[in-house]
């Protein structure tokens, strides 16, 4: 019975360790700010976590992480944000699911058969 209770004990204090990142710590850190507004930054952790980023202040921006989630998951994701807004690419990210046919050939419809718009009086 003590062996099982230490077993279990022994299990639980490692679950417990593996678990806490709090103690993570910083194992990579670059920055660098350029005069003319473009940077670059890069770090990573102990426990894993990657990032970098490169872009032009307040213009463009490109850049990636990469963790491991909670369920053991390997997230990489990939990012550029410019004038066209904020762009992730990843496959853990959800994807809408593929536009019907139907509505793909009613589009088309609509766009070779324009509306003319009709003058309503007032």
């Amino acid at each position: 019975m003590f062996k099982i209770a230490l077993i279990t004990a022994l299990f639980l204090v490692a679950v417990t360790w593996a678990a806490d990142e709090s103690q993570a710590t910083i194992t990579k850190y670059e920055n660098e700010i350029k005069n003319d507004g473009s940077y670059n930054w890069e770090y990573g952790t102990s426990n894993g976590i990657q990032a970098k980023e490169s872009g032009v202040g307040s213009a463009y921006a490109a850049g990636s992480v990469a963790y491991t989630a909670p369920d053991g998951q390997n997230i990489q994701l990939e990012y550029t944000a410019d004038e066209n807004g904020y762009q992730p690419k990843g496959a853990h990210l959800p994807t809408p699911p593929p536009t019907p046919d139907y509505i793909l050939k009613a589009l088309a419809y609509i766009e070779a058969h324009p509306f003319t718009r009709i003058q309503l009086r007032t």
